[in-house]
């Protein structure tokens, strides 16, 4: 019995049925796990469909072995197409914000977001770089083998993860990296082809070079990214992937403008 305080009333306390509450708290654990599988599903499906669509894709657009337009200049235009994206987003989520939550679409919270994520201009530069050599991989690999190589990303990653960011690592995942290692090795035993070459070096030089970097930026990317996202948790991650996203097409921009520079100079 519950009595009332003012007319000292009592009522009765409202009656559940325990076995219809233990019912539906079943009924809604198993709808959210269902939503959540379908939602990551959607999401793994969609990442690897895309992603291996990158290599093939970028593989096509080549005319006689070469490239017909900018890479720069494509991926100018794919970051400010995600600049686009995260505007939207960013109003979207304004509109569902609830009463008492600091406002995105304010000024001051725009200038403080972007002070506190100055470093994210660290990996988006490693990411303009990187997506600059997805481009000049193909002129010496084809697609699958860009992909195979792109994985020895995963084994850098881990390394790096292991001794800049103290993240531990069990046996299972270790073998699993090895044996990533492994595949991609004996994939890599045939020989390049020979007689071939592309800005001034021969295909041996050339691949090692790029390879190279094509591996060590992008995993380098990644652990200053996640840094840099985690360090700052109380910022929108809508907001922090505008300040990569534009970071990016800054970076972008003046390779294009440098580039331009240069073939005027030369034509003078």
């Amino acid at each position: 019995m519950v009595e009332c305080s003012v007319c000292s009333s009592r009522l009765g306390e409202p009656k559940h049925n325990a076995k219809s509450l233990s019912k539906a708290y079943v009924q809604q654990r198993i709808k959210t796990p269902s939503l959540n599988f379908a939602l990551n599903a959607l999401l793994v499906g969609g990442d690897c469909i895309f992603v291996g669509l990158q290599p093939i894709l970028v593989y096509m657009s080549k005319i006689d072995g070469a490239f017909k337009f900018s890479p720069v200049s494509v991926n100018f235009l794919t970051e400010v197409a995600k600049v686009v994206f995260a505007i939207i987003m960013i109003l979207l989520q304004a509109g569902r914000q609830k009463v008492g939550e600091k406002p995105l679409l304010s000024f001051s919270t725009f200038t403080q977001a972007a002070r506190s994520n100055v470093l994210l201009a660290v990996p988006a530069l490693f990411y303009a770089v990187n997506n600059y050599l997805k481009f000049i991989m193909q002129l010496y690999f084809g697609p699958a083998t860009v992909k195979m190589l792109s994985n020895l990303k995963v084994l850098v990653v881990a390394i790096l993860l292991k001794f800049i960011m103290r993240r531990k690592f069990s046996l299972l995942q270790w073998e699993a990296l090895l044996l990533l290692l492994i595949g991609i090795t004996v994939n890599q035993l045939r020989s390049l082809p020979e007689g071939t070459s592309a800005f001034g070096l021969s295909v041996d030089t050339g691949a090692y070079i790029y390879t190279l970097i094509f591996v060590t930026v992008p995993s380098l990317a990644s652990v200053f990214n996640e840094y840099a996202l985690k360090s700052q948790y109380e910022t929108s991650i809508y907001l922090q992937n505008l300040f990569l996203y534009g970071y990016g097409a800054i970076f972008n921009f003046i390779a294009i403008l440098g580039i331009a520079i240069s073939l005027r100079s030369k034509q003078l």
